[in-house]
């Protein structure tokens, strides 16, 4: 497998799974900025011109909800889904699914677009809402979903470091992101992948 990823971005989920798994594969960092998801060589794989995407021997699969799902499904060993639980698997992809339709674009609005500063308050508003419902109905603790780590748990990890990063993870209105964000930040795996983008924990 050869996952495209870019430091930091929300591609950082997968990679760790990569890592969690112990699977073979090659990782291939895009600069963002300098616009390599846009060379003709990458569209010609990945038409949608963003990361993740992760190459198989079977095609190119893209968006984080259907890579993860996929290396948990494809690397039962690892414990990373629930198997023959048909209600604990929509819950993990409920759970993932409203990370990256809900929570991902309005916190990367609020941090890497440009806007007003009236309309900043307003994203502000709008974000810790959503970080909200994590917090309060999502995240049942010790991991995303309870008692197991599973591919959840290094996704909601990226919007949390962003959270953090970016002063809007206050330990004294969100205490269960941020222990589960330092729990998540010591594991081995996480480690090594943080190592290997050149990340530092937040």
């Amino acid at each position: 497998m050869k996952l495209y990823y870019s430091a930091g971005a929300c591609s950082l989920a997968p990679h760790i799974v990569l890592e969690e798994i112990g699977a073979p594969y090659e990782a291939q960092a895009m600069n963002l900025k300098k616009g390599e998801q846009r060379t003709p060589e990458y569209l010609a794989s990945n038409p949608k011109g963003a990361v993740p995407a992760l190459e198989t021997d079977q095609g190119v699969l893209t968006e984080n909800v259907a890579i993860l799902n996929y290396l948990a499904a494809t690397h039962p060993e690892a414990g990373l889904a629930p198997t023959g639980d048909a209600y604990a698997a929509a819950a993990l992809t409920s759970f993932n699914s409203f990370l990256g339709s809900s929570v991902h674009p309005n916190i990367g609005k609020l941090l890497f677009y440009p806007m007003s500063d009236e309309e900043k308050i307003k994203q502000r508003e709008v974000t810790l809402a959503k970080l909200r419902l994590v917090e309060d109905h999502l995240l049942v603790g010790p991991w995303a979903l309870g008692e197991g780590y599973s591919v959840a748990d290094p996704y909601l990890m990226v919007f949390e470091r962003w959270a953090r990063a970016a002063g809007l993870l206050d330990v004294a209105e969100f205490p269960r992101m941020n222990a589960h964000l330092d729990a998540i930040q010591a594991r081995p795996a996480v480690e090594r992948t943080l190592a290997n983008e050149g990340l530092s924990k937040v």
